[in-house]
């Protein structure tokens, strides 16, 4: 299916999921649940080394937009990836900025 099959509702989501990928904070969020890693709020704020609140705004965007899923365990809330495809923008976007990686 190609984009301009898809009607104008189904586009604009598309829009609102790549404005929200579009930060350099979120496409961090991104590769580190690339791969269909599951990944707590604690868990992300340590690896982005960033305030455990910045971490959890982020996510909401990024949730809120379609981008990722989460699941509730106890005391924490796991993110992850809510489509498999959105690997291959990260997988696009890391290629794309390091030339080294082309195959």
């Amino acid at each position: 299916m190609k984009l301009t099959d898809l009607n104008v509702e189904q586009l604009e989501e598309a829009a609102g999921m790549l404005k929200a990928i579009a930060h350099p904070i979120r496409i961090a969020i991104l590769s580190y649940l690339d791969g269909g890693k599951r990944l707590s709020v604690t868990e992300i704020h340590r690896l982005l080394k960033i305030e455990q609140s910045t971490t959890s705004h982020h996510l909401g965007i990024l949730k809120d937009k379609g981008v990722l899923t989460s699941k509730r365990e106890g005391k924490n809330t796991y993110y992850s990836l809510k489509h498999v495809s959105l690997s291959y923008i990260i997988d696009c976007v890391c290629k794309c900025t390091n030339p080294h990686l082309e195959s």
